[in-house]
């Protein structure tokens, strides 16, 4: 099992090298197919991308994990492990191995996990980890390549080569940007989507895409009191006509009476453009993702965040990765070959809900509005300004629904 479709492609051909240059191996095979070759000893040799879903129901007598380290997926925060225990069951019957094969990466996942746990005499007997640097396990690698690898990033080299000398090491300049209970704690299990309120006063953040490779991505967000909270999360997922998308969003902000949007720096003038197009004014954002992530996380953190029950979304967030540059300066973004356009597009709204200033209605100025409302009615001759304001007052169903939202107020 392989990280990606070509990955997997990559190791099949390696297997079908190998198989037709041995002789003693060349005679048993029976059948070859794209992915598959089938020996006469009524074994099957597959390679395929890793997918929990797609490895079940079947017996092996062996499961090779290429690259565990680096499995990533948009639909759950955990791949490699949900993956790994989708196969050991493969092997219940038959008492065969499961082999993982990795570089190592950041220091979480269940390479890392098994190697904290069992590397070294105190580990499980049951359990084999072996751990060597790249010029002993390919002593035709020359000392060059690792040697350029080092000087132009020591971290990354460690992780990929590591040295005789000190060996190969886990990456220390990877961490996690946020827990996992801190997400679930600001889910709002089963709430999917928020309709508009004619109180509320909304924001929308878009990620735009070309439409070929990634998603574009809309969110439109509001603020209750101290918190944000998230009320729709939209993606498009290429490929898809960008001109349709932008309509289609544009019609959205409408309906949450948005009618200025920000987003990134994205292809320059075309988002400003299209929107504009369609009575929806484009702005740019003042912060970089990484910025944006960066002062979402004490909301988060705070519990000052509701989000929706998104599980792309929340694996997005979960999976974001913090990084120390040689410079010391941090950096948080998606892992390699992983995607963060829906969280990005979320954290952006929410972070800008956050920060309007509102206006607070409290129950003394309810109070107050109810006694000048009679109070105009007995006196008559009223200003046209006081006649409004006696006016609003007297509908105190609707400054009770002002009260109840008391920071959705107009400044």
């Amino acid at each position: 099992m392989s990280q990606t479709t070509w990955s997997a492609g990559k190791a099949f051909q390696y297997l079908c090298g190998v198989f037709n240059n041995v002789p003693a191996f060349k005679k048993l095979v029976e059948n070859k197919t794209s992915d598959t070759i089938s020996l006469s000893t009524r074994v099957d040799i597959e390679c395929r991308p890793a997918s929990f879903r797609s490895i079940r129901s079947g017996t092996a007598i062996a499961v090779l994990a290429d690259e565990a380290a680096y499995w990533r997926s948009d639909e759950s925060q955990n791949p490699d492990t949900e993956i790994l225990n989708a196969a050991r069951p493969l092997l219940a019957t038959t008492g065969g191995p499961l082999i993982v094969i990795s570089s190592p990466y950041a220091r979480r996942g269940e390479l890392w996990n098994t190697f904290k746990r069992d590397y070294g005499p105190d580990g499980d007997p049951l359990i084999l980890v072996a751990s060597a640097p790249s010029q002993t396990m390919n002593p035709t690698l020359s000392p060059k390549v690792v040697d350029r690898a080092f000087i132009r990033d020591p971290a990354n080299a460690a992780s990929e080569y590591g040295t005789p000398e000190t060996g190969i090491a886990f990456r220390s300049d990877l961490e996690s940007f946020i827990d996992r209970a801190v997400v679930d704690s600001c889910i709002i299990q089963e709430r999917f989507e928020i309709p508009p309120s004619s109180v509320a006063r909304y924001v929308g953040f878009v990620d735009p895409s070309g439409g070929s490779s990634d998603s574009f991505t809309l969110a439109i967000a509001h603020c209750e009191a101290d918190t944000a909270i998230l009320d729709v999360i939209r993606e498009a997922k290429p490929p898809f006509s960008p001109e349709a998308v932008v309509a289609e969003f544009a019609k959205l902000l409408k309906q949450y009476h948005i009618f200025q949007v920000t987003g990134d720096r994205y292809a320059g003038e075309w988002p400003r453009e299209q929107f504009r197009k369609h009575g929806v004014a484009y702005d740019t954002s003042e912060h970089v993702k990484s910025d944006i992530y960066r002062d979402t996380l004490p909301l988060l953190n705070a519990g000052r965040i509701e989000l929706l029950d998104s599980p792309r979304m929340i694996s997005q967030l979960c999976n974001l990765e913090r990084r120390t540059a040689r410079s010391g300066r941090d950096s948080i973004d998606h892992p390699p070959r992983g995607h963060d356009d829906m969280i990005n597009a979320a954290c952006g709204a929410l972070l800008a809900a956050s920060s309007r200033k509102t206006m607070h209605i409290s129950a003394a100025i309810v109070e107050r509005a109810r006694t000048h409302g009679r109070y105009a009615y007995a006196m008559g001759g009223m200003s046209s300004r006081f006649r409004r304001f006696n006016r609003d007052a007297a509908n105190v169903a609707s400054i009770t629904e002002l009260l109840a939202h008391q920071n959705q107020g107009r400044n």
